[in-house]
Parts: structure tokens; sequence; C-alpha cells
């Protein structure tokens, strides 16, 4: 005898075993904390399914009341495809908020965030998104913070710092997307040709983008490999990038380590050469990174979607050497990078020159992966940590996951038919030496340079 899957008897012999109005098979689902954007989008699906199957007000109400909301989506979902309507609407919900301020430092590592803009793909999301070229990462940070900005493009320990309170009052920040990976070198004045050896550099006066950078980063661990303390024998300050090469040529800095346009901008120049690129020091270190905030995450979940879609579809367009060219000449222009095509092509393509009479070829100079390795995160702060900026004890596990947000790539890549790697298998070595992401604090005490 066929039994109607609605009837209040029915459903009311259903319940779970907890005491819940819902079946046992639900139990799980039913008593997991969803986010707020799953409860919304929930109750709206929820909300037109019922009203579908009970359109008269009454009898709606009075069947709620009678078995419970629980019981009563429970039963719908065994007839009723209900998971699977609740994620097509949460993926297929319009941006809250279309007309979107991006800002970014105008260097090689932002290619997708602007790209994106002249070659159409955050219009192709259905935003209007401007990108705004800024001065410097601490403008960068201040202006995000102060939601000037509604996503950014930012170093990659930024979000990091943010979030823990390194440098600023601590902000849940976000980042689910790397922008490059490699894409840095060191150089130097033209008067140091002969001076490859870093043991020769004590006194040398060294920029970096920021503190809180991956140039920092490895300029200390580079130099510290051979001998010399970052704090003590060099002197390294923070110059925004656009300002490094007029340094190098007013004689106030003996080199950087920096982001490009500006190595090859120096050799370019005739007052700089390339020591070496940071891919020599980490083959797939990652630098740069499209963040938002986790509010802004959170109160415009479609906006964001479509935002963090637009910048992987880029980033996957990027990473096709054929495309490079092309992107050369889309970056070039004023409101962008204000480079020769020349210039950015050497750099894109991988075919420059050193600025010591060789042309070098490496098309993995730069090369573009959106994925947020947590692995990265945790390296990062053992050496925020090694070099005094982070304090006390930290979870590195756990905020690796807050602010390296793989699974929303992985899940995006997957709705865009591209293959996310396997979370668990990264495999980082700096100069040599492995670093293991489950011993943090022992990789740290490993060095015997260090300020903590």
């Amino acid at each position: 005898m066929f039994k109607d899957p609605f009837d209040p008897k029915t459903l009311l012999r259903q319940r779970c075993a907890c005491g819940g109005d819902h079946a046992p098979a639900d139990h799980a689902r039913l008593s997991a904390v969803p986010t707020s954007d799953e409860q919304r989008f929930g109750r709206v699906v929820d909300a037109a399914v019922l009203r579908a199957v009970f359109p008269v007000d009454a009898r709606r109400r009075l069947f709620l009341k009678t078995v419970g909301a629980a019981t009563a989506m429970a039963a719908i979902s065994s007839v009723f495809p209900l998971a699977t309507a609740r994620e097509a609407f949460a993926q297929g919900g319009a941006p809250e908020k279309k007309d979107l301020k991006v800002g970014f430092i105008p260097i090689t590592c932002a290619t997708p965030i602007i790209m994106a803009h002249p070659m159409g793909f955050y219009s192709k999301q259905g935003l209007n998104v401007e990108v705004v070229k800024t001065a410097g990462w601490a403008v960068i940070r201040d202006k995000s913070l102060a939601k000037e900005y509604d996503a950014a493009h930012m170093l990659s320990p930024m979000p990091l710092a943010i979030s823990l309170g390194v440098g600023s009052n601590p902000v849940p920040w976000t980042m689910p997307a790397i922008e490059n990976i490699n894409g840095q070198a060191i150089t130097l004045a033209i008067k140091h040709k002969d001076k490859r050896n870093p043991k020769d550099w004590k006194g040398f006066r060294f920029a970096v983008p920021f503190d809180y950078s991956m140039h920092n980063y490895l300029l200390r661990y580079y130099v510290a490999e051979h001998g010399l303390d970052p704090d003590k024998d060099i002197s390294i300050r923070s110059v925004p990038p656009p300002e490094m090469v007029a340094n190098l040529r007013a004689d106030n800095i003996d080199g950087y380590l920096g982001p490009d346009p500006f190595n090859q901008r120096a050799v370019f120049d005739g007052i700089g050469f390339i020591h070496l690129l940071t891919k020599e020091l980490w083959d797939g270190h990652p630098c740069c990174a499209f963040t938002v905030s986790k509010e802004f995450a959170t109160q415009n979940p479609n906006a964001y979607r479509a935002l963090l879609k637009s910048i992987i579809d880029a980033t996957a367009y990027a990473s096709k050497q054929e495309n490079r060219k092309e992107i050369a000449k889309a970056i070039a222009p004023t409101n962008y990078l204000n480079q020769p095509e020349t210039v950015l092509e050497q750099i894109l393509t991988g075919t420059y020159a050193d600025g010591l009479g060789a042309v070098k070829k490496d098309p993995n100079r730069i090369d573009f992966d959106p994925f947020p390795w947590n692995q990265f995160a945790i390296w990062i702060m053992t050496q925020m940590k090694r070099w005094g900026q982070l304090k006390g004890d930290v979870d590195y596990a756990k905020v690796a996951a807050d602010v390296y947000l793989a699974t929303d790539t992985a899940n995006m890549m997957k709705e865009m038919g591209l293959t996310p790697p396997d979370p668990s298998k990264k495999t980082i070595v700096v100069m040599g030496k492995a670093f293991d992401p489950a011993k943090p604090n022992e990789y740290v005490d490993s060095f015997a340079i260090k300020r903590s």
C-alpha cells in the first residue's frame, strides 16, 4: 500500500533517536552548524519548495506545526533533490555588489588581477571592477582595512599578518588565491658586478617591498645561509617597488630583492644586473595573492564567488606560455604597469637579458598558479617567528586553514573544469633544505641565525 511521505503520522515515525524532528539518516547533516551563507541559501530554497508542495498557507503552517520544520524538509528530501537545489541556488545568485574596487601594485605579480580588467574576465562574471593602481603595500593594507577597496592584491604574508595582528590590529582576512609563483630576483647595482659572493656584501644597503613579504624572508634566508646576520651585517628597508629603480640609480641602495618589472627595468636602463632569480632559492615559491576580508566574503558571497572565479580564470589563462605576449600588451599601458612591452615580454616569456651581457631562457621565471597551499602559510609564519615578528605560541595549521582558503579554491576549480591538486601533497625545499609543515617549531629552532 502506498504511504504518503508527507503524511504527519509517517513523518513522526521517522523521527531520530536523539529526539529531534528529523529522520535518523539526516542527523549528522542537521546537527552540523552551517555557515551563515548556507543558512541563508537553505532558508530561501526550503521556503520555495514548501510553498510549491503546500500552496495554501494554512495547510503549510499546520503541517510544519505538526511535524516540525526539520522533519518536513527531511521528508521532502526523500522525493526531491533538495541539497542539489540549495547548491544550485547558492552558486547561481546574482552578485550583491557589482561595482567593485580592487587595489593593486603595478608589478607583474598582479598580472591576473590587472589583465582581468582589459581582457574581460571580470565583466564575464557580471562585475564592473575598477582596478586601482596604488603606491605601496602599507597603502594597500590601510585602504583595504578602511573598506575603500572591496578586494586587493597583497603580498602572500600580508593576510596572515593582518589576521594575526602583526603590524596592525587583528582583522580576519582571507586569501583564496595565489597570484603568482616565482617572478622575483635579487638585483644589484652594476658597480657590484664583481661581488657575486654574498659574503662580500657586508655593509650593503638592500630594499624589499615590505616587512611582511616573501622578498624580505627570502633575502634574509639567503644571506643568513651565507653567514651574514641580516639585522647586523647588512641593512634592509622597505621601499615601494616603483621606487626601487630610482633608488638604485641614485645610489641610495646597493641592491634589492624585488618583484618584476623592476628587476628587468634596471637591466633595461643599464644601472643594474640580475644576480639570481628567487626560483633558484625555492622553485615554485609564492609571492603575491588575491585577498578579501572575511567580512566581505561573508556578506557578499555571490560577489566573492564571481571575483574568485574571475581571478582563477585569468590565472589559468596567464599560466599558458602562448598567451604571454598578448598579456604583456594588455598590461603595459600607463593605467596598469606603465612599462615598455619589451620589458614585460622578457619577464613573462622568460627570455631575458641579465645585465651582464648574457641572454637567458627560463620559461618558469614567473608562473601563475592560484592554489593557496596551507604549507606556504606555515612556512611564512615560521619566518615571521624566526625574525621576531610573531611572538608567543602559534597554532600554525589552524591559522593557515583559516586564512589560505584552499577548499574554496579547490571547489571553484572543479566547478570551472580545472583539476585542483591534492592539498596534502606539497614539497617545499628552500636552498636544499626540506621543510616539514608538521614540525614548524623544530624548523625555526634549526637555524643558527634568528631573532626568536
